[in-house]
């Protein structure tokens, strides 16, 4: 049954997008490196990996300098019109295409590429392996300003891989053993709400038994007990 809104809500949201898309494909195409789509292996359902669609925002070699994959605050690689598209989340609407041709979901667990996914356990890795990902989920919400966090003193990536990683390997795994067509289209609201109001504390009220946050991320992810 999700698989079926899956197909349904991807097609009917790349139509209505058509209009945003094609002068956000012009002004790729003639600003930063010319480059309008970056696709980036990840990793899916059963551990298969797949080409992952997004809107370029950052230099194309981007993975093999700096913070490899992980992306802090003001980052310099990142483009000019990328900021705008990275702050919107409007560069990961491509990824309905991923949903479309049955590669993701509309939620489920961010989909890593593998430097990302190592950092989870092996309990975690298994766990995650028995879902498609998703273009948003429970993790994607709660870690919405992950580049703001990554930021200062939390801006490391040892912070990433001891604190953040395994925080998110919690809230992905919540997510398997709670999946329902109930969570899906609470968590698609809870997506919208998110992108207009991002201060919201919505998420911790309507996911009550979701895992609490370590001390240290407790502020930056708006926890209310």
């Amino acid at each position: 049954m999700i698989r079926f809104f899956d197909v349904l809500l991807s097609a009917i949201t790349l139509l209505l997008l058509l209009p945003l898309f094609l002068p956000i494909v012009i002004l790729l195409r003639f600003t930063g490196e010319g480059e309008i789509f970056f696709l980036q292996e990840r990793i899916g359902k059963d551990g298969k990996k797949f080409e992952l669609f997004k809107f370029a925002t950052m230099l194309k070699n981007s993975p093999d300098i700096g913070t490899g994959t992980v992306t802090m605050k003001n980052d310099p690689r990142v483009l000019p019109l990328g900021r705008f598209l990275r702050k919107t989340k409007i560069n990961e609407l491509p990824q309905l295409l991923n949903i479309f041709f049955g590669d993701m979901s509309v939620i489920g667990p961010r989909p890593l590429t593998s430097q990302a996914f190592e950092t989870y356990s092996d309990n975690t890795k298994c766990l995650i392996k028995k879902v498609r990902p998703g273009l948003s989920g429970i993790g994607s919400i709660v870690f919405r300003a992950e580049e703001e966090i990554l930021h200062g003193a939390s801006g490391s990536i040892d912070f990433y891989e001891n604190v953040i990683a395994p925080y998110k390997g919690e809230l992905e795994e919540w997510f398997v053993l709670n999946k329902s067509l109930y969570i899906y289209f609470v968590a698609i609201f809870v997506t919208a709400w998110a992108v207009l109001i991002p201060s919201t504390k919505l998420t911790w009220r309507v996911f009550k038994d979701l895992p609490e946050p370590p001390n240290d991320l407790k502020q930056a992810l708006n926890f209310t007990d």
